[in-house]
């Protein structure tokens, strides 16, 4: 079996509170030097059969869809070893 990842992230251009939150938290716990923390989310995949193109296509289909608000979170598909 394969894995396939899925990272999705908030677009740049919106605002992460949960990301400022934790930025604003590493400073009091002795983390200097951060100057932006951005949150976001990680699927993993355990792929049946080999990871062809049809598959990373139906993959993509899916997080377009189901697994990031393509409105408001970009998304990248990757295969591990």
């Amino acid at each position: 079996m394969a894995r396939v990842v899925v990272d999705v992230m908030l677009k740049p251009e919106i605002l992460d509170p949960q990301g400022q939150a934790v930025q604003r938290a590493l400073p009091r716990l002795g983390f200097d030097g951060i100057a932006d923390v951005r949150q976001g989310k990680r699927f993993e995949l355990e792929v049946e059969g080999p990871v062809d193109q049809t598959a990373l296509d139906r993959i993509h289909k899916m997080a377009e869809t189901f697994l990031a608000n393509t409105v408001i979170e970009d998304f990248t598909v990757k295969v591990e070893d």
